[in-house]
């Protein structure tokens, strides 16, 4: 991958190792700071040995192997690679000139990746997607991706349609459903409860979890109450409260703040900084950059009263992130971007920030974005760097438990080994 910063002092010196001739298939990745996302502190002068696509061990007191291929990675800090826990992989993000429907949503998990987000659960997409993670190698240089299909039901639905419609999608072959339960500011009206109780029954009856986007506190109660396997975004209306927090720590649900999905509502009502940031600028979409630097729809936002409130939104968001994570709930890592306006990968980084700004210390943020995102997801082989999980990390220029801001120093990506192009 194209660095984003110079490459000038890294030194990636490849050698065999030291005698006799025998060859082997590993690499070992030395000299670096390893913060592995067990919760363990940074072991500085680590090596990490990758073979098949997965780590054979890592830390201060491993020996490369003979016939290792080694890499140095000196004044370099390693962390496990981002997990989006709700995203969206829609195929929007492809360059113009890519026509083919597999393709262009490649190319999305493509343009996660070079941000070094390594897994994406896309929370409502079409079968294209469930197709293309089929295809998948566990190898491939691009995210993995988990699947919902269509996001299920609205207003108008009943029971019977709601699990017409819940079945149809779990014969996908998904890894979520997904519903929404909101009334957009009460300018419209949510989907009806019967509906939603009839949707957790199938995602029971076929061991599909099932995410739900809410805003109000009392709903999330009733959804966890029904069987939600994730609140899929903030309670923005009002402070979280002891039975809430009790709830959710009694069915071990996550959390998923998508902080960054407020800002997108009101962001571009002028031209934000981060369009002048070396780091959004290397992938940002230019077509979907023009959109949203346009006079008109500059002024619609600006002039919109959803995005004032929205704005006010996010303040509450970030105060109750704070209180359930002090609680001990599980808060697990997702920004909702992928719909128009919502960068894929720039926008991990701003939500990692916005974690930070809220009051969690940058390890909390990234120990949401990396372990915790995969114990909600119920994936066991990534989210940490230890041995037998996929070789998924990232190699950064300075320390990110220093400064959170430090991940956007991203120079190096690895999918199950394999170098992100």
């Amino acid at each position: 991958m194209t660095s984003l910063r110079s490459l000038s002092g890294l030194a990636l010196t490849l050698s065999i190792a030291a005698c006799g001739t025998t060859q082997s298939t590993a690499v070992a990745y030395t000299d670096a700071t390893v913060w592995d996302g067990t919760g363990a502190p940074p072991e500085p002068n680590a090596t990490i040995v990758v073979d098949g696509g997965r780590i054979v061990a890592v830390g201060a007191d491993v020996d490369v192997p003979r016939g290792a291929t080694t890499v140095s990675l000196e004044g370099r800090h390693v962390i496990p690679g981002l997990i989006e826990s709700h995203g969206h992989v829609t195929g929007a993000w492809a360059p113009e000139g890519v026509t083919d429907r597999m393709a262009r949503v490649r190319e999305d998990l493509l343009l996660y990746a070079r941000y070094g987000v390594t897994t994406v659960n896309s929370l409502g997409d079409d079968q294209t997607v469930i197709a293309v993670r089929d295809a998948q190698s566990p190898t491939d240089a691009r995210a993995r991706v988990l699947a919902a299909g269509p996001v299920i039901g609205g207003p108008d639905s009943d029971a019977a349609s709601a699990r017409a419609e819940a079945t149809a999608i779990a014969e996908m072959g998904v890894d979520w459903l997904k519903l929404r339960v909101d009334d957009n500011l009460g300018s419209g009206r949510k989907m009806p409860w019967e509906a939603v109780a009839a949707v957790m029954e199938v995602g029971r009856e076929r061991d599909i979890r099932v995410a739900t986007h809410m805003f109000y506190l009392e709903d999330a109660k009733q959804l966890l109450e029904l069987g939600t396997g994730m609140l899929a975004h903030s309670v923005r209306d009002i402070d979280v409260d002891a039975e809430l927090i009790s709830m959710l720590r009694e069915r071990d649900v996550c959390y998923v703040p998508t902080l960054v999905r407020e800002v997108s509502t009101f962001v571009y009502g002028d031209r934000p900084d981060f369009f002048d940031d070396p780091f959004f600028q290397e992938h940002a979409h230019p077509g979907e950059l023009a959109r949203a630097s346009d006079p008109g729809f500059m002024q619609r936002m600006k002039a919109s009263a959803s995005a004032a409130a929205y704005r006010v939104a996010l303040g509450q968001a970030q105060e109750n992130l704070k209180a359930l994570s002090d609680a001990g709930v599980p808060i697990a890592f997702g920004t909702d971007a992928g719909p128009s306006a919502r960068f894929p990968g720039y926008f991990e980084h701003m939500e990692l920030q916005l974690m930070v700004d809220a009051g969690l210390t940058p390890e909390q943020a990234l120990r949401s974005a990396t372990g915790v995102a995969a114990d909600c997801l119920g994936l066991d082989d990534i989210g940490t760097l230890e041995p037998g999980r996929w070789a998924d990390f990232v190699v950064l220029g300075a320390d990110p438990l220093q400064d959170i801001q430090a991940t956007t120093t991203l120079e190096r990506v690895f999918i199950g080994g394999h170098e992100v192009q």
